[in-house]
């Protein structure tokens, strides 16, 4: 007697998945969840996601941003960039200072903290980045697959 394939281990069932597979799509996201879920192992420590280190970077390279201004360029709606700054804040690495332009606006800092904190959280990115250029093949094929990225946005 056979089972049904919907009660069969994956490995038994046949299971046909070149249709999804071959999407760019689907490949794109797979790819992004294994380096989200290596992020995450390699700042476990910190207690830091990727959007909270994209923040700091961002801060840190352009102090005296507006809030508005790094939300745009992450493609993080309002209410949600406001709560991961709270978050940010909370913890002492960001402060928010009203802008000499704009007092309705606010302006983006890192504290002293902040700076120290992201300069450790850096160089621990800088080994995920080594690891994942050499997943890829090197530095020359990181590049390429950047160069690719750059093509679809």
């Amino acid at each position: 007697m056979t089972r049904p394939a919907d009660t069969l281990p994956e490995s038994e069932a046949g299971l046909r998945t070149e249709t999804t597979t071959g999407a760019v799509g689907y490949r794109l996201r797979r790819a992004q969840l294994s380096v989200f879920q290596k992020f995450l192992a390699f700042f476990d420590e910190f207690k830091l996601r990727p959007a909270e280190f994209s923040v700091l970077v961002l801060i840190s390279d352009n102090p005296g941003r507006k809030q508005t201004e790094i939300a745009q360029v992450l493609g993080i709606k309002r209410a949600n960039f406001v709560t991961l700054v709270h978050g940010l804040e909370q913890r002492g690495l960001v402060e928010r200072v009203p802008s000499d332009h704009d007092r309705r606006a606010n302006a983006l800092h890192l504290t002293p903290a902040g700076t120290a904190f992201l300069g450790t959280a850096q160089s621990r990115h800088a080994e995920l980045e080594d690891e994942i250029a050499a997943r890829l093949g090197g530095p020359a094929a990181r590049d390429q697959l950047l160069a690719l990225l750059d093509q679809l946005i």
